[in-house]
């Protein structure tokens, strides 16, 4: 393998003739979201963003909180956090949790109106007295302030997220609740040292997703990835003005 990236990609594409079922991931559809633009560079002309880098303590995190509640799943009883917070809810065993979590299987759903096979990986499945499935997600992180809610501008990929593992379960015919919780982990700083440990403030966030946009905006992704024409650039997409900045100065020589 090469040691330096290459965007050009020519596996997994989009093609309007394809016959098999077309792979979409939630986070394609949150990157269509973000910019249709990027979307379609990505999944129909194989040209996809520079990646980013590994979050390895996040996914240490997820880890050892997947290890840490399946203790509980076990034991069929209530994880303390969730004793904290009076919520109506147990991590619950299910005989497809582990392909559901894997990144690469996920929950699926082969919607048939544009022959994608959908696909997210959750991080857990909790489920309340209701017997409704509730999805929880983990998330880590290091700020200075106290996490109680969702309220930043780049929460609202979070809350997107859910809403698709929502939409996902609901399509395989299982109840699911409206309402998924957050686990956020914001890691201290304010310790004398760090002792070979890295200490948390761990918060339950709940959230009522709505989910009745997935749909639409499905469609929305075949009638792009179905056109022969690029989408404009997102005047709001940092990817699409860095391009444009390169273009006019290279105007200049």
């Amino acid at each position: 393998m090469s040691q330096y990236y290459n965007p050009q990609r020519t596996t997994g594409l989009y093609t309007p003739d394809l016959k098999e079922p077309f792979r979409l991931s939630r986070s394609k559809i949150d990157l269509f979201l973000n910019c249709p633009r990027c979307f379609y560079l990505d999944r129909r002309l194989g040209v996809g963003r520079p990646p980013g880098f590994p979050f390895t303590l996040n996914a240490a995190v997820d880890a050892l909180l997947k290890k840490e509640f399946d203790i509980y799943r076990a034991n069929g009883t209530k994880h303390p956090l969730i004793e904290k917070y009076g919520i109506d809810a147990r991590p619950i065993p299910h005989k497809d949790l582990e392909k559901w979590r894997n990144n690469f299987t996920g929950v699926q759903f082969l919607h048939e109106a544009t022959n994608f096979l959908i696909f997210g990986a959750i991080d857990d499945l909790w489920q309340n007295s209701k017997n409704e499935f509730i999805v929880a997600e983990y998330k880590a992180t290091a700020k200075r302030e106290e996490i109680k809610e969702l309220d930043k501008e780049w929460h609202k990929g979070y809350k997107r997220q859910m809403e698709i593992y929502q939409w996902l379960l609901r399509q395989n015919h299982y109840e699911v609740s409206d309402i998924g919780y957050f686990v956020y982990c914001n890691g201290k700083a304010n310790k004398k040292a760090l002792d070979k440990k890295l200490e948390f403030d761990i918060t339950l966030i709940p959230y009522q997703g709505k989910d009745l946009w997935v749909e639409k905006t499905i469609l929305n992704i075949h009638k792009c990835l179905n056109s022969d024409k690029i989408p404009e650039p997102n005047p709001d997409c940092d990817y699409c003005n860095y391009i444009n900045s390169i273009n006019e100065q290279s105007k200049n020589f």
